[in-house]
């Protein structure tokens, strides 16, 4: 029988995601200390049921089971139903997705948790049919009737385990950071790595761009010609099949098959971020054309699709849109139809349907073609008897008509909040491709943002909000929001020399010390001292889709700390490493980002500074340049700044390479300094 004390709350909320299950006959509930109380006070179990706006299997899962009355009936009237946007409360998803991946093996989104009242979780899992749902719903409703104790036994040994996932142990043992324990690692990752179609082996395959990255310049730096050319063949790979949206730019979150070709349709800011920055590293090294395309054309995705006129950039475009018949279907948006496309291009038809595959290998499903781009331009043109100019004015010719095409679509749901976290990514990558294009328009939205972040982020106390939606800021902030805002303001400093951004990536991180920073661990917890507990204290430390706020901060305090001359953040940063060092072996891929940092400790690292009135030129000169292993500050007249000051010279431009504070003598032209840049 359904409890009519109980309503779905969800329409009082901001998140896309909440609204969209507001008219459920559930009686959701969002996630706040009164209903929880309310739950230990009726000794009700728990639903907590996590999803995200984009995620097309949450909106198959919310019409078969949520949208039904039956399914409604039995939570409503045995479970409190709590609905979670993981991007919102992404303390809450890592919680209960551990819980799930130690119950299952495995997780995913939805994410389905039973908990008691106290919010201990004892059964859960990811997608569920509605009968399976029922079914285990019913079940577990009687189980806990007539055997409460089944269940908190259970519960007291996840939460054992759940605290075991989080404790770190130090150990008496000091690694040694050295090149040759680099080497092994990226020798125990590299069978797992597909050098025939790109990325990792088998499917679903993810970009996964802070692997890629590491790999990147591992290989430089180790000359590891082999390992390059993996990299930038899985570049050429992701960008070339339907994971890339060859219209209207922009990079779906991952791709279903093997070969990049069909993916799930679901566009993502943090992907477009790291890949847009990705993509710029990549193009300063090789200087390769189509990669100046993919940042083209994911920045103009990201400008048009995600940007408020505030500057600030929303969280995604779904998976689903309506199909001509007003249907909703995955891909509806994105995929043509044979003879759609012959009566479109008309006489171009046949060069592009060569170009983007439209035969069995673009072929999809229920008629439909995805685009798919199989080899180089510059083959292409060859083959096809005509010059690059002349491929490059149909490509552009072809993109206009489908653009135009397109229009008259239903365009997929927009998830219109803003996330500190994913925002300070995008700064990063719009950062990154001014710096290897020289396109000015790319700093102006990095900058843009950040005047944003300032403006509705940033609390006089120095410390950040999480979310921005409808002129709202709220949630407090998590370390992602300070780890990924620290990294972006350091990089806007290399590229402007404005000392403001030094200021607040300092205040920040000192922030951070008082709030997140762990003494016992040398770690930072994922939530403030300032929040409600959890059942579980998260600390994130291994390297996903998106890198750990852990490892985000080592890599911020190890650049600060050298560009400020503040030993304490370089030691702190070398402790978190050690944290980390005995894990990397067993799962290399897994600490990517940390691996960056090892590099600095186990190679030559520098700063360079730049002192004079043309100190803008050489450091524009400096960033098309690929140089991993390098922090650039400088300033055209005097700085206190602990790495310029007492080095500017009246009448002249000066160049000083440093390595671990100790500078070399100071040159007039860039090609001696970056002769002694050594990266082994």
């Amino acid at each position: 029988m359904k409890t009519p004390k109980y309503t779905n709350d969800l329409i009082h909320e901001s998140s896309p995601y909440l609204l969209q299950h507001a008219h459920n006959p559930v009686d959701w509930k969002a996630w706040h200390k009164d209903v929880l109380d309310e739950a230990k006070k009726s000794n009700k179990l728990i639903i907590i049921s996590v999803g995200y706006s984009a995620c097309h299997w949450c909106h198959v899962m919310e019409h078969e089971s949520f949208e039904d009355a039956e399914v409604a009936d039995i939570m409503n009237a045995h479970y409190i139903s709590i609905k979670v946007d993981r991007e919102e409360r992404p303390d809450i998803d890592q919680v209960y997705m551990q819980a799930v991946q130690i119950m299952t093996g495995s997780g995913g989104w939805p994410m389905n948790i039973v908990a008691l009242p106290d919010g201990r979780p004892v059964w859960g899992g990811t997608y569920f049919r509605k009968e399976q749902w029922k079914s285990a719903l019913l079940q577990i409703q009687q189980i806990y009737k007539k055997e409460p104790s089944q269940l908190t036994n259970y519960a007291n040994k996840l939460e054992e385990g759940l605290q075991q996932l989080n404790l770190i142990d130090l150990g008496d043992h000091q690694y040694e950071f050295s090149q040759q324990r680099l080497t092994e690692f990226v020798e125990l990752w590299k069978p797992y790595l597909d050098t025939k179609l790109g990325g990792t082996k088998n499917a679903p395959k993810f970009m996964m761009p802070t692997n890629l990255d590491l790999l990147l310049r591992y290989s430089y730096q180790f000359k590891d010609e082999e390992l390059q050319q993996y990299v930038l063949h899985s570049l050429d790979k992701i960008s070339f099949g339907g994971t890339f949206d060859h219209i209207d730019g922009g990079f779906s979150r991952y791709s279903v098959d093997d070969r990049w070709h069909v993916p799930h349709f679901e566009k993502m800011l943090y992907d477009n971020a790291q890949l847009l920055s990705l993509y710029s590293k990549a193009y300063k090294l090789t200087q390769d054309p189509w990669y100046k395309e993919i940042i083209k054309k994911t920045a103009d995705f990201i400008e048009s699709e995600l940007t408020d006129s505030s500057g600030a950039f929303y969280s995604a475009l779904d998976a689903d849109s309506e199909n001509e018949k007003g249907i909703q279907e995955e891909g509806a948006f994105y995929t043509w139809k044979k003879q759609e496309l012959q009566e479109l291009l008309e006489t171009e038809f046949d060069t592009f349907s060569a170009y983007f595959n439209i035969n069995e290998k673009g072929y999809w499903e229920n008629g439909n073609y995805i685009l798919y781009k199989t080899e180089k331009d510059n083959i292409f043109a060859e083959k096809h008897q005509i010059s690059i100019e002349e491929l490059q004015q149909k490509k552009g010719k072809w993109t206009k008509i489908l653009s135009e095409a397109k229009k008259p679509r239903k365009k997929p749901g927009l998830d219109d909040k803003t996330l500190t976290s994913w925002n300070a990514l995008t700064i990063t990558g719009f950062t990154e491709a001014y710096a290897a294009t020289g396109n000015a328009d790319y700093l102006v939205s990095a900058l843009k943002n950040a005047e944003f972040i300032i403006e509705n982020q940033l609390k006089s106390d120095h410390s950040l909000f999480h979310s921005y939606k409808s002129k709202k800021s709220k949630i407090n902030g998590y370390l992602e929001d300070y780890a990924f805002t620290i990294e972006a303001f350091l990089r806007l400093y290399e590229v402007t020399f404005d000392e403001k951004w030094i200021d607040f990536s300092n205040n920040l991180s000192q922030y951070c010390f008082e709030y997140f920073y762990n003494q016992d661990n040398h770690l930072f917890n994922f939530t403030s001292k300032k929040d409600d507990a959890l059942i579980s204290n998260p600390v994130e430390f291994t390297d996903n889709v998106i890198p750990a706020s852990n490892s985000a901060m080592a890599n911020n305090l190890f650049r600060l700390g050298s560009l400020i001359g503040n030993a304490e953040y370089l030691e702190i940063s070398e402790k978190m490493l050690q944290a980390i060092s005995g894990k990397i072996g067993s799962y290399p891929m897994g600490y990517s980002n940390w691996l960056h940092l090892y590099l600095n400790f186990s190679n030559p690292f520098y700063e360079l500074a730049i002192l004079g009135e043309n100190a803008t030129n050489e450091q524009n000169k400096i960033h098309k340049k690929y140089l991993p292993n390098l922090i650039i500050s400088g300033s055209k007249t005097s700085s206190e700044l602990s790495i310029l000051e007492d080095r500017f010279v009246e009448g002249k431009t000066l160049l000083y390479l440093c390595e671990q504070g100790k500078c070399q003598l100071p040159e007039e032209k860039l090609t001696p300094v970056l002769n002694n840049i050594s990266f082994v």
